[in-house]
């Protein structure tokens, strides 16, 4: 496909999307009243759209595989980050509502921060050092106690593709803490929805969700090992061409 047609296609998604946003963010603010999960879930029918337009105009294909290994208990998700994509998909796609651990300013965004204000999740501000992770345990405790799962990228940034980050301990200290078992997802969304880039390629995004790890008997930093070899060891396997290269 010529460079010239996926920048038409980037372009159009682009433009739908921005006008969609528009549109129904300020339709989030009807739904406040709602009782929570009904107000999850009509917020979310924005990102279920974008995951559409994505595939259908961008051509971006997804598969998930796994799906038996998400328990029916509290979840801590820790997953691999590339893209976007990733961010929007899992919030329609999981069981179970989530609540992202996400720096606050990203509230401060027109249209989009009001959407993610009404849903529980968990802003921090990271400035505050140590304190951070005060504030992600207590309102994580209280996430969980209300039947959110906690989502977390472990490598704090979005990582291009083939490559890997610098591993934080702060999803396993709270699953530690809390005594939550978390769950390694692996993907690779990022060779279709490239970091940084408006150019969205067609492509399959495969989405490999790992078994469940306990806490019990390890501490954070053992526990963030066992995430960390998991998902690192299934990139491989989900995106052999991109780590070879990489190699």
């Amino acid at each position: 496909m010529s460079r010239t047609i996926l920048l038409l296609r980037s372009l159009a998604f682009a433009l739908l999307i921005t006008l969609a946003t528009v549109i129904w963010a300020p339709l989030c603010f009807l739904f406040a009243p709602l009782p929570y999960h009904q107000r999850y879930y009509w917020t979310s029918r924005w990102n279920v759209f974008v995951i559409w337009a994505a595939k259908t105009i961008c051509g971006i294909r997804y598969q998930v595989k796994g799906m038996e290994n998400l328990p029916d208990q509290p979840v801590i998700l820790l997953s691999k980050h590339q893209s976007a994509w990733e961010t929007i998909f899992y919030l329609c796609m999981m069981p179970r509502p989530l609540a992202y651990v996400f720096k606050k300013e990203l509230t401060y965004i027109p249209f989009f921060g009001w959407g993610i204000g009404l849903l529980r999740m968990i802003p921090i501000d990271r400035s505050k050092g140590k304190d951070a992770f005060a504030q992600v345990l207590e309102k994580g405790k209280d996430r969980l106690n209300k039947g959110q799962w906690i989502i977390m990228f472990p490598e704090g940034t979005r990582i291009p593709v083939g490559e890997k980050g610098k591993y934080k301990g702060g999803g396993a200290r709270l699953a530690v803490e809390t005594g939550t078992v978390v769950v390694p997802i692996a993907m690779n969304a990022g060779e279709c929805w490239p970091k940084n880039s408006f150019i969205k390629k067609p492509g399959l995004v495969t989405v490999s969700i790992g078994k469940p790890i306990s806490p019990e008997g390890l501490n954070a930093f053992e526990l963030m090992q066992e995430v960390e070899n998991w998902i690192e060891s299934e990139m491989r396997v989900i995106s052999p061409a991109a780590y070879s290269t990489h190699s």
